[in-house]
Parts: structure tokens; sequence; C-alpha cells
């Protein structure tokens, strides 16, 4: 696979950043799909978050005629079990697992680094969340589901890891239940989750910016 960068956003109070959130986009989208969240969540104005959005590489996606696009990985059927490339997933999660160190290894404490991700970015947060070898700050999970829940080796640096949950009511794209039931497994694991369902489909909602950030401020307070 390529690896065609990230999107990086410094800190808006101009302080060196202390703490970072990635946030991993869906498929057909990139990096920049989310630039416009970062200013609209209600962090304190004096916060030293760096946001990270990494873009996917460009692949043949199955479910849509072999078209390449953007994607975290290859779909390769649209059911609610979702066949998807497996080893493409874990490429994309070890890629982000290695963004996660450069960012430790200037300094960042690792439990200051959140992971989040929307759809096809959630399934790869899930995955490198999971089983990153160091405690992380919380995973957040959006509109997606557990794709390798069957598979994963979790690390037991994580086995704390606060898990927040989010998905659409009307979400034709990933049906809510399979977002229920990632959170389910993960609660069944014994990991701290929380699930929030918003009135919305396949999408981010006012409301959701607010938790979000709501969120993000108590995790990187903790």
């Amino acid at each position: 696979m390529s690896t065609p960068g990230e999107l990086i956003i410094e800190p808006r109070s101009g302080r060196p950043a202390d703490a970072c959130v990635f946030i991993l986009h869906g498929l057909g989208a990139d990096g920049s799909d989310f630039e416009p969240l970062v200013p609209a969540l209600p962090l304190p104005s004096d916060d030293a978050v760096r946001f990270i959005l990494p873009h996917a590489p460009r692949l043949p996606v199955t479910i849509n005629g072999g078209m390449v696009m953007p994607a975290w990985y290859d779909i390769l059927e649209m059911n609610l079990d979702r066949r998807i490339d497996e080893r493409q997933l874990m490429a994309s999660a070890e890629r982000i697992q290695a963004l996660i160190s450069e960012q430790i290894a200037q300094g960042i404490d690792s439990r200051r680094i959140i992971l989040a991700g929307f759809s096809q970015g959630g399934a790869v947060a899930y995955q490198a969340a999971l089983s990153f070898a160091q405690p992380l700050g919380g995973l957040l999970a959006l509109s997606t589901y557990f794709a390798t829940a069957d598979s994963i080796e979790l690390a037991e640096a994580n086995r704390g890891l606060p898990i927040e949950v989010h998905h659409g009511s009307f979400d034709p794209v990933v049906p809510e239940a399979l977002g229920r039931a990632g959170f389910e497994k993960v609660r069944s694991l014994g990991y701290p989750a929380n699930y929030r369902r918003y009135p919305m489909a396949h999408a981010v909602c006012p409301q959701q910016v607010t938790d979000i950030g709501t969120w993000l401020s108590e995790r990187l307070a903790a």
C-alpha cells in the first residue's frame, strides 16, 4: 500500500502540543474531510492538542465495481458480516500505530493520544488502538463497526482504554446494529465503553460535535 501522508493541525492556542488526536476518515474521502470539525470542537481556548488526519491510500474497492478510491481496505461484500480484506485493514492499522509511535518519540505521552475513526476509519481505529503496546488516552468509534473483533490480539496495556461509540439511528451505510454490536463486544471484554445514538444518517451532527468536544476535554484532563 502507498502511504499518502496526513494533514496536521497544530494547537489553536499556539502552544507546543502536549496531546494528540488522530481522526481517520471514511471510504472515498481523505483527511481533509474532518478538517472543519477541528475548529468546531468546543475545546478550551488554551488547549495544546495536535490533530493528525491521515489520508488513506487509493485502492480498488470491490463493492464499488473495482473503482479506485481512497480506502483503508477493500470491502468484498456489503452485507451484515461486512466481508473485508483483513490483511489490508491490518496494514492500515500498523501504519497508524507507526504514526502514534512517531508522536511518542516527539515527546507526547501515549496516555494523551486519542484515536478516532469514522466508518472504515473506525474499523481501523478499533484494531490500531486495542492492539497498541502502550497505554492510549481513548478510542472514539464513529458510525463504524469492529471488523476484527474475532481475530484481534488485544494489548494488555490498553485493556482499560475508555471507548466512546457514536452511531446514527438512520444510518443506511453502516446499520446501527453493527455499531451496537461493536460496543457490546468491547463491553463484554471489560472495556469502559459508552454508547450514544443520534437521529442522523451516516454523518456527524451538531449535538455530536458538542459531545465529542466534551469527551475529548474530559479524556485529556484525566
